[in-house]
Formats: structure tokens, C-alpha cells, sequence
């Protein structure tokens, strides 16, 4: 049993306001001692080619992560530190100045400079290339609500001053904006990227402590390290290979037969007994990531109406989180009491609203009788899931059960094989049903789990909601001067998805993972995730 880093995460904030440098860290040692000391890792196939700004999915983030370095990098319990850049200093919280180290290079020996940060955002706020991690631009000047470039080619708040210095300017003054810069929309590209991005895609040249060798589609990915790295991340060990899985059983006895050596969450079949396992090695902590359960706006009776407002509700009040958390996940996971999770700074229980989050069989009764008074709901209600992840069959077929008792309404699972075949339909907005979905935070702040996720025309917004008013208070936190102001506007924009429930919270996933005998140096991070660049065997 590993030890909580609660106490410790949940006191970081992630920038204070006023003028600000952020002082540059140094790295680790590098070099695994072993001929064979490469590291095997579960993941699944990326939904598209490995493109640091159209990625926001855990396949694809798993390996950009690894294979790219932005400005800034997070510790493991999920402070910010200099990565690429030397320093981020601003004077007003509007304009920024960005300067970079000396001496970085991709992995094709080009050098890493200010055009390729610069020339990465501009390429990813376009819209012709429907990018979908534009929405993390919004916050620069000449950017539209949802990221993309206002007008011409270029993002107008964005200007070279020479090969290692750039500024940001904002549209409002965002103490916590250089916090956000270590996620993957952020990333640079080097100029080849640019003549072909798909082929790019397909085998990026990277900057970060490994580089993609090989990607067999739905079979594997082989990183090795990037020798010329020299940054907050290095490789200690030869490399790293994810296996991407579709039956998490099969993981699981891979781990224990030690053919796999990292599992990030083992299996439901597994909770009960593999903190006992004498095969494998156990761990099991508090986590970040939390599950939904989206319905899309454009569903039939579930609008953005007064009708769609009381369904959502009644189907949130018809889950019995308690039970499912203790009977299929043998408590592994904590029912929601928001829409992030008890880790990040500024949580509280006491969001207004959330009892719509308790279970309560015959209020969701009456709220879903009250909708059907308005327009009767007639056929069957459907929640597509992947069958690859781990316990999600388990689960929606619970849930689903829940719904017809409690609700007396037709319900049913609708599996896909692959996590890749159901976002391939998200995506698409081609599903036409309600879907699992989740997030694991992109940096740590109640704002991640908010913003992409529910902002207008934002990348992961994949139920299109839309509430100006929800925007506003997303504004208002990030240009508030103090953390105070920030976590209550926060707050009451959470408020707000309370009563639209655009996605219903379940629970947040603690973590439960199994590493093989003979791995060392297993540790977890903020967002759920193994450091598997620390890993050893």
C-alpha cells in the first residue's frame, strides 16, 4: 500500500498572482545500467496521429508526453518547473515574456526555437486544420471563444523577438496562465513537421527524453531515449514500449506472468485480491481522473430546454454511485461530489447543487415524470461505452440496470471494441447515443476539468454546451488577482453544470495499478499516470 500524496497536492497552488519568474530546474541522471532495461507499459491505440495539438485522449497523450517537452514540465506531485524555458515573466499578467535555454534541439538535430513554439500555436489555432486542442489558445489576443485564429493566418498576440525570446500577450491579465504551458497543445513542432503533417504524425522528431522508434498500429509503440535531452525528465532506462490492450484481464496476467511491467489500473476482477498478490506489486493511492457520463445536446429530449435540464437530472439521481464504487470497483474509486477531484487546489464539497449527484430513486422518478409532461419520451435509451478499458463493461451494464428499475425506461450498453471506434463517432458527432467519458488533467487546477471540457466550442467539449454565463465565470477565474477569487468563481461556474448536467459526474478513479516482480522505482503523479521515465528492472 502506497502512501496518499493528498495532503500534499491539494495545498499546491499553481502560480501566485503579480509579476512572476519562474526559476529553472535542473535534471536528473540519466541512463539505465541494464543491457535490457526497457520498461513495458498497457495503453491503447491513439485515436489519431501523434500531433501534439490534435491529441486529447490518454493513447495518444501517453506517448506525446514522453516524446515532447514544452516550456515548462510538472513534478510528480504536480508543481511547475522550467523545462525549454530559461524564464516566464510578466509585469502586468497580460503580456508575457518567454526566453528560452540555449542549446535545445529536436530529435532531427534542428534547434528548438521561438518559431517553434510559435509556428506550433499558430498551426494549431488554425481552423482549416481542426485542431483539437485549439481551445487551450483562447486566452491570446487574436484568438476567437473557442481558440482558433481570429483573422489572417497568425495569432496576433503572439510575437518573435529573436530565436530564443517570444511574447504572449493576453486578452485579460491570467496570473495562472504560465501553469497551463506544459500541457501537449503547447508543444513545439520543428519545421519539417510542417511539410507533411500527417506523415509527421505517423513519426514525429520530437524534442523530449524519449523518441518514437516504431508505432504498430494496434499492437504497439516502441520509444527509445533521446540521448541529446537534457532536461527535468531523463530516461533510466532503455526505453519504453506500450502494449496497447483490449481485454484488461489479459494486462493483468501479463503483469503477474511478468511479461508486462507496468499496469497503470488493474481490472474489477483483480481489485479484490491484487493487493494480496504475491506476483505482482501493489498500489493504490488517491487519484484525479474522474468518469462521466455525457449526453449530447443534439439528443432527442435532452436539450439545452427546461425538458433535457430534467432528464439529466432524473438519470443522475438514478445512479446509486455507493453501490457501484463498492460492488464492481471494491471501493477503488469515490462517487463524484463535483466535476474534478479532491487533489486539485480550491476543492470543496459544498458546491451548490450537487445533491443532484446523491441517489434519490424516487425524486429521479418524479423528474423524469415532470419531463415526460412537457414531451413524452418514447423508444430507448442507449450508453455507448469501449470495451477495451478496464471495467467500463462492468459498470454501464450496472448503471443501465439502475435506470430501468428506478426510472422504468427502456435502457441499454452499446459497446464499441476500441476506445479509437467510439471517439472516432464523438468526434464525428456521429454517435447518437449518451457515452462514457472522463478526464485526466492536463495541469493541476479545477479550471482543466472545466474550461476544455465544457467552454464553448472548446476541443473536448464533445456534447457542444454551450452557457454564456458558465463562459463568464470561466473568464473571471482566470483574471482573478488571488486564489480566493478564483476558486469562488470556479465554484459557482460548477454551480451552473449542476443544474445543466451537460455531463453526468460518477466517480473518481483512485489509483489501483500492479507493477511485475523485479521493477523498480514505481511511482504515480498527479494525473494518475506511472513516471515511467524512472522506472527500472
Amino acid at each position: 500500500m502506497r502512501l496518499t500524496r493528498r495532503t500534499r497536492l491539494a495545498g499546491i497552488a499553481l502560480v501566485a498572482a503579480g509579476s512572476l519568474t519562474l526559476a529553472a530546474c535542473g535534471g536528473g541522471d540519466g541512463g539505465g545500467d541494464s543491457a535490457n532495461n526497457v520498461i513495458t507499459s498497457n495503453s491503447i491505440e491513439p485515436q489519431n496521429p501523434l500531433v501534439p495539438s490534435n491529441t486529447n485522449e490518454v493513447g495518444g497523450g501517453n506517448i506525446i508526453d514522453l516524446i515532447f517537452a514544452g516550456l515548462v514540465s510538472y513534478t510528480t506531485d504536480g508543481e511547475t518547473e522550467m523545462e525549454v524555458a530559461e524564464s516566464i515573466e510578466s509585469e502586468d499578467n497580460v503580456t508575457w515574456t518567454v526566453k528560452l535555454k540555449d542549446g535545445w534541439t529536436f530529435s532531427d538535430g534542428s534547434p528548438v526555437t521561438a518559431n517553434s513554439f510559435v509556428d506550433a500555436w499558430n498551426y494549431g489555432a488554425n481552423p482549416e486544420n481542426a485542431q483539437l486542442g485549439a481551445y487551450f489558445y483562447y486566452p491570446i489576443e487574436g484568438t476567437t471563444a473557442d481558440g482558433t485564429i481570429e483573422s489572417g493566418d497568425t495569432i496576433s498576440g503572439l510575437n518573435v523577438v529573436d530565436d530564443l525570446t517570444f511574447t504572449i500577450k493576453l486578452k485579460n491579465a491570467e496570473a495562472d496562465f504560465p501553469g497551463r504551458l506544459g500541457y501537449s497543445a503547447y508543444f513545439p513542432l520543428p519545421e519539417v513537421a510542417f511539410e507533411d503533417m500527417e506523415a509527421f504524425g505517423e513519426k514525429p522528431i520530437s524534442n523530449g527524453p524519449y523518441t518514437l522508434e516504431t508505432w504498430e498500429h494496434d499492437v504497439e509503440a516502441v520509444l527509445v531515449p533521446n540521448e541529446d535531452y537534457d532536461g527535468n525528465r531523463k530516461a533510466q532506462n532503455d526505453g519504453i514500449t506500450y502494449k496497447f490492450y483490449q481485454d484488461p484481464d489479459a494486462a493483468y496476467t501479463d503483469v503477474q506472468s511478468g511479461n508486462l511491467d507496468v499496469l497503470d489500473q488493474v481490472p474489477p476482477s483483480a481489485l479484490t485480491t491484487y493487493e494480496n498478490d504475491d506476483s505482482v506489486q501493489a498500489f493504490s493511492e488517491p487519484g484525479s481522473v474522474n468518469s462521466t457520463i455525457t449526453i449530447p445536446s443534439s439528443l432527442p429530449h435532452f436539450g439545452e430546454d427546461e425538458e433535457g435540464k430534467l432528464r439529466r437530472q432524473a438519470l443522475s439521481m438514478a445512479i446509486d454511485r455507493e453501490e457501484i464504487t463498492s460492488k464492481i470497483f471494491d471501493d477503488s474509486r469515490s462517487p463524484s461530489t463535483d466535476f474534478s477531484s479532491p487533489l486539485m487546489p480550491g476543492y470543496t464539497e459544498d458546491v451548490e447543487g450537487n445533491e443532484v449527484l446523491e441517489f434519490d430513486a424516487d425524486k429521479a422518478k418524479d423528474l423524469w415524470a415532470q419531463a415526460d409532461a412537457i414531451s413524452p419520451f418514447e423508444g430507448t435509451f442507449e450508453l455507448s461505452y469501449n470495451a477495451d478499458g478496464a471495467g467500463n463493461k462492468e459498470w454501464v451494464e450496472a448503471v443501465v440496470n439502475q435506470w430501468r428499475t428506478n426510472l422504468e425506461i427502456e435502457a441499454e450498453p452499446k459497446a464499441f471494441p476500441t476506445f479509437a471506434e467510439l471517439r472516432e463517432l464523438v468526434t464525428n458527432r456521429t454517435i447518437g447515443t449518451a457515452f462514457r467519458t472522463g478526464w485526466q488533467p492536463d495541469y493541476p487546477s479545477i479550471y482543466n476539468y472545466l474550461g476544455p471540457v465544457f467552454g464553448t466550442g472548446a476541443g473536448s467539449n464533445d456534447g457542444d454546451y454551450s452557457n454564456p454565463e458558465f463562459d463568464e465565470l470561466l473568464v473571471k477565474a482566470s483574471s482573478a488577482q488571488n486564489d480566493e477569487e478564483r476558486y469562488q468563481a470556479l465554484a459557482d461556474a460548477q454551480a451552473i453544470l449542476m443544474e445543466d448536467l451537460p455531463a453526468i459526474p460518477l466517480w473518481n478513479t483512485n489509483i489501483s495499478a500492479a507493477a511485475a516482480e523485479g521493477v523498480n522505482n514505481v511511482e504515480f503523479n498527479w494525473q494518475n499516470k506511472p513516471e515511467l521515465q524512472r522506472v527500472t528492472k
